[in-house]
């Protein structure tokens, strides 16, 4: 009985310090704090050093999107969240570019840079607030698995309020992983295409990438952060993917990648591109770290883009001359 008792015991410790290193996993990865009341356009800028040669050029574009003084729309998640966003009209007859920010960033500061490139392509731009981050609501980042179902019913309200419209699904680096993932599922038939900047392959493979990057053995760490979304964020990592959507997708997509990412590999997007069986093209950046394709080369890629979106049959009012290397 004894020896029960010390087997039992043991056993008890060992499940407990599996939940708690869960628990730790769930709260350094998926757990958002969401920041409340207005931001300087000071606090929106992105951090690290790569970033800081381009923070004078973002800046004016934060500023600039306030004063375009956008209408904010809401809709509700499938599972109950109020979610928010910022329209910014071209004109009322143009298409529509539907934007989806990074991992812990924000509408306003990761696409101020959308906006005005969307505006130079003529066409109007719907700039979300993936759950958790701005005004919309939610706690748990869900690496573009929950977040691409959001997606969808961003979609599905703006192809119901502008049925005329064509629309674009964008985002950058996790928001290129939700709008991948949706690539995959039922949108509606005004969607033309997908626009994915920097975006990772699954959320496996970029947990892991960042645990290496950290020191950490990846294979012994990844488990417990699975079991942290499955327990306590109420998701399964490996539920989809953008790589496995793209198996299956059903609009066209454009790639973008920075060759010099030091966060998500290029490796990543051109596998991504590999796997869409849709119509589609793939542009390297070779000087671009993470996020950065359209800050160090803004006429390749408002170029690529163009032409892509007219091959797509979608309206576009750029005219210029290409850049940067390009796979199609």
């Amino acid at each position: 009985m004894k020896a029960w008792m010390i087997i039992t015991g043991i056993v008890a410790l060992l499940g407990a310090m599996v939940l708690i290193l869960g628990y730790i996993c769930y709260r350094m990865t998926f757990l958002a704090k969401r920041i409340e009341g207005p931001r300087t356009p000071e606090q929106l800028l992105p951090k690290g050093k790569i970033y800081q040669p381009y923070w004078d050029k973002i800046l004016v574009w934060i500023r600039e999107c306030r004063q375009l003084n956008p209408e904010e729309v809401w809709i509700t998640s499938t599972d109950g969240l109020r979610l928010c966003g910022k329209y910014y009209e071209y004109n009322p007859d143009a298409p529509m570019e539907i934007m989806f920010h990074g991992y812990r960033g924000n509408g306003e500061g990761d696409l101020c840079g959308g906006v005005q490139r969307a505006f130079t392509l003529g066409r109007s731009a719907l700039v979300v607030d993936q759950r958790t981050s701005g005004k919309s609501e939610g706690h748990v980042i869900g690496f573009g698995i929950t977040e691409s179902k959001d997606c969808v019913e961003w979609a599905r309200y703006a192809a119901l309020r502008w049925p005329k419209r064509q629309l674009i699904l964008t985002g950058i680096s996790m928001g290129a992983a939700t709008v991948m993932t949706a690539a995959g599922m039922d949108l509606p038939k005004q969607v033309s295409y997908v626009l994915a900047d920097c975006g990772y392959t699954c959320a496996r493979d970029i947990i892991k990438h960042v645990i290496e990057q950290k020191n950490l053995p990846p294979n012994l760490c990844y488990p417990f952060v699975r079991l942290g979304a499955l327990i306590y964020g109420h998701f399964r990592l490996e539920e989809t993917s953008p790589i496995e959507s793209l198996k299956k997708a059903k609009v066209p997509v454009i790639f973008f990648h920075g060759e010099k990412d030091g966060f998500v590999p290029y490796d990543m997007g051109k596998a991504n591109y590999e796997a869409c069986i849709t119509h589609k093209r793939l542009v390297s950046v070779p000087e671009a770290g993470h996020g950065l394709s359209y800050l160090v080369d803004p006429e390749g890629y408002l170029q690529n883009l163009a032409e892509f979106t007219r091959e797509c049959g979608v309206e576009c009012g750029y005219y210029g001359h290409s850049d940067g290397n390009v796979v199609s």
